[in-house]
């Protein structure tokens, strides 16, 4: 467990991350206790001496465990928008849809502000997170780094909860429940492919160590 330390005084005129670079210092989260950064092994936890809080941790897999993750949530969402999601036999009259037509008849309808949101939360939100990470972690990954990668992986961090494409499929769910009476519905390749991306992206937030990444921006920097 890592040994408390005097917090760092505020009297020096440094940006926080070189003081965390030359102290070598890290804060709990939880009741701001100060504690010299420990070296944790892949698979070791720290926790909080005052509070028992998780303090840092080192995932197992690095980089390669999440970014390919990525690559396959990029596949996944590739299929998701171009395949029909739905198909719909109603007194004989079949008709498809996909994920994109979706937020198009939404707007046509006059329900401009749903649409919009719906188009960001499945589609924008998660495609910016997807490609963020790859962008990062594949310069990353063969000891490279691309300008700005410190700037996307913080929008990373801060767009993660507005890509809740796990809502939407909730939704559509709840649709096939409510028109399982009134027509036939077979799922189309692009629902399957939803729900892996689904999968795959919270595999990937799962796996990432943040606290690697940013040592290796810094270390790039």
């Amino acid at each position: 467990m890592p040994n408390p330390v005097p917090a760092p005084s505020h009297a020096q005129h440094r940006t926080p991350a070189t003081t965390l670079a030359e102290l070598s210092v890290v804060a709990c989260l939880d009741c701001d206790a100060v504690y010299r950064a420990p070296r944790l092994a892949p698979g070791e936890r720290a926790s909080c001496a005052r509070c028992g809080a998780l303090l840092a941790e080192r995932k197992r897999h690095g980089l390669e465990y999440p970014l390919a993750l990525a690559l396959t949530s990029t596949v996944l969402f590739v299929l998701a928008n171009v395949y029909p999601l739905l198909r719909l036999n109603i007194a004989g009259r079949a008709q498809s849809g996909e994920i994109l037509s979706s937020v198009h008849q939404l707007y046509e309808q006059g329900y401009w502000e749903v649409a919009a949101l719906v188009f960001v939360v499945t589609i924008a939100a998660p495609l910016f997170r997807i490609l963020s990470v790859l962008c990062v972690l594949g310069p990353l990954r063969m000891s490279r780094r691309v300008p700005g990668a410190v700037f996307v992986f913080r929008l990373v961090e801060i767009t993660h909860p507005w890509a809740m494409a796990e809502v939407f499929m909730l939704g559509i769910l709840v649709a096939i429940v409510k028109l399982a009476d009134l027509a036939t519905i077979q799922a189309g390749p692009a629902l399957f492919a939803f729900a892996a991306m689904i999968v795959t992206m919270a595999a990937t937030d799962a796996s990432l160590d943040d606290q690697a990444v940013w040592e290796k921006l810094e270390h790039h920097a």
